[in-house]
């Protein structure tokens, strides 16, 4: 999520715990596109997972809405910017491959959405707590206020609707910020000028 002065909350950087009930529906040797890396929490999470990840973000002048990764890619698996709920949902579909967003449940309710849903159709994977987040820069996990709730799209879980229980995936400390390919980690953050 970042801050973006008029909601909010866009910035905030997601524990990456909840990536536990996520990972084994994402098949194993899948490159997933983490992108809204901020941070790289999410991303450090999926690479410790045995995922390759490829790294973007609007920050590094990739933005989500109009630029794709010039290398192969799997799925897509973020935590969007809150106020860009409806915009990351439409582009995911419009990408045509799988993706797991990070919503509030109450992602359910609005009527763009639910256009989505219907059309294309939606599985959820809930957690047992609240996923936590923290402001960017500041390690110290904050609950929210809300419960984040995995929206999924062609991962072909086994039911609609799966509640699971959130697990550690332990201290998490992987660096994000060169840019270029580190083999050993699984990771590949994009530069600017790719396109």
């Amino acid at each position: 999520m970042r801050w973006n002065g008029k909601t909010g909350f866009d910035d905030y950087q997601t524990d990456p715990d909840a990536l536990s009930i996520l990972v084994p529906y994402i098949p194993q040797g899948s490159v997933v596109w983490e992108c809204a890396v901020g941070e790289g929490g999410l991303a450090a999470g999926l690479t410790r997972s045995g995922l390759t990840v490829v790294a973007s973000d609007i920050k590094a002048g990739q933005d989500f809405l109009t630029w794709e990764p010039d290398v192969s890619w799997d799925c897509i698996v973020t935590n969007p910017p809150f106020s860009l709920k409806n915009e990351f949902l439409s582009r995911c579909y419009q990408l045509g491959r799988p993706f797991a967003l990070l919503l509030p449940l109450s992602g359910l309710e609005s009527k763009a959405r639910q256009k989505h849903f219907r059309r294309y159709g939606v599985q959820l994977i809930i957690p047992d707590r609240r996923v936590e987040y923290h402001p960017p820069g500041n390690l110290a996990a904050q609950g929210a206020s809300f419960l984040g709730v995995w929206f999924t799209w062609g991962l072909l879980l086994p039911r609609d609707i799966m509640f699971e229980s959130v697990t550690p995936l332990g201290q998490l400390t992987l660096e994000l910020t060169g840019v270029g390919e580190d083999p050993n980690s699984g990771l590949h953050r994009e530069s600017e000028g790719a396109r």
